[in-house]
């Protein structure tokens, strides 16, 4: 079998290499090495932090992109998870340094090379369709509001956001009704349940799935723990978590989760199509697979 690369439209880093913290030299190795995985593009997201230092990891990403070579994965832009949620579902982003969604507070940040925005829409005062006239993907995350216009997509369905409702609206059930609205999740087995997942794949248009990593920087690394978004996280070989429990984002890799999801039987070739249609890029290259989602050959450019 061969597909396109893959492209990871949500990751904190990988290899001990934080997008929040990294040099562009740090970058530029995480985005050679990434692509011994078939990754051949990537959004570096960041997390919430004070403002100084998202807009210096902004240039520092930008400065990166500025330096590749073909034979890395292509930085196609930022995705900025952090600052406009909701404190009710943060997970473990720090509340310290969350702002409203509005203009005034998303210029103190604003940068072309930002493509994609997780916000929580029920505080949204005039930053949405800001971001519409932009060309700039709004989704919806760490949120409790199911009224999503406005929005693109949800940022990793069931995680951090109300669940699904019998009565009234949530951000889930709005996201698994409405065609139009892409879904990124998180199916490595531990942020979504197998049966979670079923339902999402019989619900959804499977061209608008969107599956990601949400790889944190202890992802194919030594570590243990680390310092992340303000809290130490643990990794006890399974799952990373704060020390109260909360999930942060996952260890795993995109090839990976196309293995498990396989194994499940649950995995459709179309989600790695999604993000090229959902962005409207292109990128040269192709992975061989064997009959069982492993990956044999990886060619980048």
């Amino acid at each position: 079998m061969k597909t396109k690369l893959l492209i990871e439209q949500h990751m904190h880093g990988a290899f001990g290499v934080s997008f929040n913290t990294a040099s562009a030299d740090e970058i530029l190795a995480l985005t050679k090495e990434i692509t011994k995985y078939g990754i051949g593009g990537i959004f570096p997201t960041l997390v919430t932090d004070n403002i100084m230092n998202i807009k210096h990891q902004i240039e520092v990403i930008k400065q990166a992109a500025q330096k590749q070579t073909p034979d890395m994965a292509k930085i196609l832009g930022i995705h900025m998870e952090g600052i406009f949620i909701n404190v009710e579902k943060r997970g473990i982003h720090n509340p310290m340094y969350f702002l409203k969604p509005t203009v005034e507070n998303y210029r103190t940040i604003e940068d072309p090379f930002i493509k994609i925005v997780t916000l929580a829409p029920e505080f949204d005062d005039g930053l949405i369709y800001y971001l519409w006239d932009k060309g700039v993907k709004v989704q919806a995350g760490h949120c409790i509001s199911g009224h999503l216009n406005g929005c693109r997509g949800v940022t990793h369905l069931f995680n951090a956001m109300s669940g699904i409702a019998h009565r009234g609206v949530s951000t889930a059930l709005t996201a698994l009704i409405n065609d139009y609205l892409y879904t990124e999740i998180i199916a490595d087995g531990i942020h979504v349940s197998n049966d979670a997942l079923k339902l999402v794949f019989r619900m959804k248009p499977a061209d608008r799935i969107i599956l990601i990593s949400d790889s944190l920087p202890i992802t194919k690394s030594n570590l243990k723990e680390m310092i992340f978004a303000d809290e130490k996280i643990y990794y006890d070989g399974i799952k990373a978590t704060s020390k109260e429990g909360t999930l942060a984002g996952s260890t795993t890799l995109l090839p990976e989760i196309i293995r498990r999801l396989h194994s499940v039987h649950l995995f459709n070739p179309q989600f790695i199509e999604n993000p090229y249609i959902y962005h409207k890029v292109d990128l040269p290259g192709y992975i061989e697979w064997d009959d069982n989602w492993n990956i044999e050959k990886v060619q980048i450019g």
